[in-house]
């Protein structure tokens, strides 16, 4: 039996498998994301560390048999600040935190910014380590100058589990400071930061395990202290190989909260406006692809301001209310009788890593009902997905052969329809669950030497739907899709003018 464990964002996860990809326990425990003013987005580490004990130790088999392992996943992009006794003197600061966004702003726009990503395939965006280690320099440079350490938080569960200061390459490789050519962290970056190489973790691959967990630890886990534990790495990137989407040509496209597009290939590289990310999965496999901020947030949104009264109504018959939102907006012809909506209620990054971006709706007219509204915002949220996959599909190595999709979205067959006719290319839903979990698994499983590659995935991954585009819809959405983009493109300034008038009056 094998442990794969999501750190996440708002919880951690743990699923103990069976050697045949079943799936024998789930468990998962929710933390807070302290958001106490606005771009503050921290978590306190030893709430996360108690969910990494508690999740595994409510998965490991009653019975006494033997788990041959422990893999990891976990979100990119935190930042703790280590004292030189191994206590935390900042909280997990995650990717979510906006605070570098004026120093990210200002690095983006100069040939430098461009230089550290393409050596470091990192977008610059006050998402990343590097940009938050500029802004703790010159914001609060009373801890950055009392720094031992500069950790994220698989680190720092790894620190309390062994005693010992290691980083997975994929999680290197989303810091903004550890050069994806050399494999080692970036010697001049890291001079310019004024950052010693002994301050960050120890660089490993990906299969990297680590045994000798603490005793005390272990009991609470019911596990032996020598079980191997895998470091594994990314959500991102194991979601990939969780779907089965891992081959030249497969694509995996995630819509949960926020959502993302990736696909593998065999070397490191960058795009040349910097609007995609390449994370290692292994030392010899990386994962290009985008990020957005803009998921089901939006949806959410969507239902709560505009389809309030409709929600109540279906709360009250015990109906979904999402399904209410599908219903509503399936009455809509595509394109929404010409109303375009940019999604971007929470700033975006990929392609656009300009937190300053607005959301709006754009051709409104008297004949647009709320239907059109709803139908629009489902839209735009995949037009912005398709910006990015277009960029993606510049870099990959072959044409695209399949979309692999996953997240909330999946449970609408509408949202799902809408996605092929505007990729306009075959849509894939797999029938696996927590592929992040799934993803950590399988390259435990390499790791340990008990499989060669990661081809066996294809066997514990099956798919619930598959949709084909439709052609009348995809000629629709080719016509509106230059429209998006353009009107994009001409209102960043005025995006920008917008989002100076909300800081100034706090209006948001």
């Amino acid at each position: 039996m094998f442990i794969g464990v999501d750190i996440g964002t708002t919880s951690t996860k743990a699923v103990l498998y069976h050697q045949s990809g079943a799936v024998i326990a789930v468990h998962h425990v929710e933390y807070s994301l302290l958001t106490p003013v606005p771009d503050v987005a921290e978590q306190r580490p030893d709430d996360i560390l108690e969910a990494v004990i508690e999740t595994i130790g409510q998965v490991s088999p009653d019975n006494g048999e033997a788990v041959q392992f422990v893999s990891f996943s976990s979100a990119m992009h935190s930042l703790i600040v280590m004292d030189a006794e191994h206590q935390p003197l900042t909280n997990s600061i995650t990717w979510a935190d906006n605070r570098s966004q004026a120093y990210a702003k200002e690095l983006r726009m100069t040939n430098r910014g461009q230089q550290i990503y393409d050596r470091t395939g990192t977008p610059i965006h006050a998402m990343s380590p590097l940009c938050k280690l500029i802004w703790l320099k010159h914001e609060a440079p009373e801890i950055f100058n009392h720094a031992a350490k500069f950790i994220g938080i698989k680190e720092y569960v790894f620190q309390r589990f062994f005693g010992q200061y290691v980083i997975d390459y994929s999680l290197a490789s989303a810091t903004g400071l550890f050069n994806i050519h050399e494999l080692r962290f970036d010697a001049e970056i890291l001079n310019e930061l004024g950052i010693e190489k002994q301050q960050l973790s120890r660089a490993v691959d990906t299969t990297f395990i680590l045994r000798g967990l603490d005793d005390s630890i272990a009991a609470r886990m019911k596990l032996d202290p020598m079980t191997p534990f895998v470091i594994g790495a990314s959500d991102g990137v194991l979601s990939n190989l969780g779907v089965d989407a891992f081959r030249p040509g497969e694509v995996a496209v995630t819509i949960g909260t926020s959502g993302a597009i990736r696909t593998v290939v065999d070397a490191p590289r960058t795009d040349h406006e910097g609007r995609l990310f390449c994370y290692a999965l292994t030392k010899d496999k990386w994962v290009i692809g985008g990020p957005v901020n803009n998921g089901g947030v939006v949806l959410r949104w969507v239902r709560d301001e505009l389809a309030a009264s409709d929600t109540e109504e279906a709360k009250r018959l015990g109906i979904d209310s999402y399904d209410v939102l599908m219903g509503l907006a399936e009455q809509v012809p595509a394109g929404s009788s010409g109303l375009i909506f940019h999604p971007y209620l929470s700033g975006e990054r990929a392609p656009l890593w300009n937190s300053d971006v607005r959301g709006s709706y754009i051709g409104l007219t008297l004949a647009h009902r709320k239907e059109h509204m709803i139908r629009a915002a489902l839209e735009g949220i995949l037009y912005n997905l398709y910006t990015v996959y277009r960029a993606l599909t510049v870099l990959m190595d072959e044409p695209v052969t399949s979309v692999k999709a996953t997240g909330g979205f999946a449970r609408s067959k509408l949202w799902r329809q809408m996605m092929a006719d505007i990729f306009d290319e075959k849509l894939i839903v797999p029938a696996s669950h927590e592929s992040s979990c799934l993803g950590a698994v399988i390259l435990g499983q390499v790791a340990i030497g008990e499989k060669a590659d990661f081809s066996h995935v294809s066997d514990w991954v099956g798919h619930s739907f598959c949709h084909i585009p439709e052609d009348e819809q995809v000629s629709i959405y080719r016509e509106i899709m230059p429209l998006y983009m353009d009107t994009v493109q001409s209102l960043t300034e005025q995006y920008s003018r917008i989002a100076d008038f909300q800081r100034k009056y706090n209006s948001l």
